[in-house]
């Protein structure tokens, strides 16, 4: 029986900047699109438009950087928010403060940040950082105990085991009160006492809903050991389809050119990580093909080749609105969603699923009236199409 007491009412949805690159397929280069500015500034627009919260833009070396890219597209949107990377060990809890409070500020408070630790050792250690996985963590809780401080207008002395800062403090507010709110992902313990004591948003990947729930009443009781609250999101994948059969053999078509030896060499990648969310991803397919629907609706084929998020909920419109309602009732308030290529995808999905979701008044469902232009072509160059609106 489901806790009412801890279930979503309402969502938001957001969607994803593919600044990692984009295309039909995984795995190949074979249906793949070039991913520079105007791109990005489609997909940003069109998820402005379609109403979707905000957008999320990845980080690390694999991508643009998120800050030079967001900063780029919030002039070109209107109401859309950006979910920005804020590293801790790489920056400065002053120089991201900064940073954040001038984005937030340009933006007209449009800034999200989100908070990462970065679970690759390889790849910390090209950026300079060579702390173990529970390091990362204590240099985390250190670095959002000032930068917290600063965007909340403090003048802040500090000295820590790994953090040491003499009157730090910001001459231009951000433009929210505090500073944007704090996303974070995480799934080990260390994770969960930081996301317990300092984040307003825990993340989890898309894992089977129990495991879903089991992750998140750990961070819950934390949070309320520590006199605090924390709301939940879910970082999915989606591949929605007007048929159960369209959307499953569309799930077959984007890893139809992966072959074992590209399979192989992203595992091995995955293996060196000590991040234990993305052990936790690898888990749920071991590396095979031959067993991606995980749970209901809920396919791993994504993680075959991609790291972090490697899962997509996979259906008709109204099997995906059910599934995604299942994460609602453990307490998922937030869908950070994405699907391939992003720009046509961003569209199926808010014009077939938007209707059907309980959504946020920050999550919008374009209006189809009559007197806001076509929708639908005009039938025999004469007649309008009857108008249908969709009920939630």
């Amino acid at each position: 029986m489901t806790d009412q007491s801890i279930a979503a009412e309402k969502a938001n949805v957001l969607w994803f900047l593919p600044t990692h690159g984009d295309g039909s397929y995984l795995g190949t280069t074979k249906g793949g699109r070039a991913v520079d500015l105007p791109y990005l500034q489609q997909v940003a627009q069109a998820a402005d438009r379609l109403g979707y919260y905000g957008v999320l833009l990845p980080t690390g070396r694999s991508c643009e950087d998120s800050w030079v890219v967001a900063s780029a597209l919030a002039p070109l949107t209107q109401r859309l928010r950006y979910l920005v990377a804020v590293r801790p060990g790489l920056q400065s809890p002053t120089l991201a403060a900064r940073m954040t409070a001038t984005l937030d500020r340009i933006s007209g408070g449009r800034l999200l940040i989100n908070v990462v630790t970065g679970g690759d050792p390889a790849e910390n250690a090209g950026d300079g950082i060579f702390l173990d996985h529970d390091q990362r963590y204590a240099v985390t809780r250190e670095f959002l105990d000032v930068y917290k401080r600063l965007l909340a207008g403090e003048t802040v002395h500090y000295e820590g085991e790994h953090i040491r800062i003499e009157d730090g403090r910001l001459l231009f507010p951000s433009h929210q009160e505090n500073g944007p709110p704090l996303y974070f992902g995480g799934s080990s313990p260390a994770a969960s006492e930081v996301a317990a004591n300092t984040i307003d948003k825990y993340l989890t990947w898309g894992e089977p809903p129990a495991a879903v729930a089991e992750k998140l009443a750990g961070v819950r009781a934390l949070a309320e050991a520590a006199g605090r609250k924390v709301s939940f999101g879910i970082r999915l994948h989606v591949i929605v389809r007007e048929t159960n059969e369209e959307a499953w053999a569309a799930a077959d078509k984007l890893i139809s050119h992966l072959d074992d030896e590209t399979i192989a060499a992203a595992q091995k990648v995955y293996a060196r990580m000590d991040s234990v969310g993305q052990q936790r991803m690898a888990a749920l397919h071991g590396g095979r093909r031959d067993k991606l629907e995980v749970s209901p609706n809920l396919w791993a084929g994504v993680g075959l080749v991609r790291g972090g998020a490697g899962t997509a909920l996979v259906g008709d419109p109204e099997t995906v609105a059910a599934r995604m309602k299942e994460y609602m009732e453990v307490g998922v308030d937030t869908f950070i969603l994405s699907g391939y290529p992003h720009l046509e995808e961003a569209y199926r999905f808010a014009e077939l699923v938007f209707p059907l979701l309980p959504l946020s008044e920050t999550t919008q469902v374009q209006a189809t009236t009559v007197n806001m232009g076509p929708f639908g072509e005009t039938i025999a160059n004469d007649a309008r199409p009857a108008l249908r609106v969709a009920q939630s």
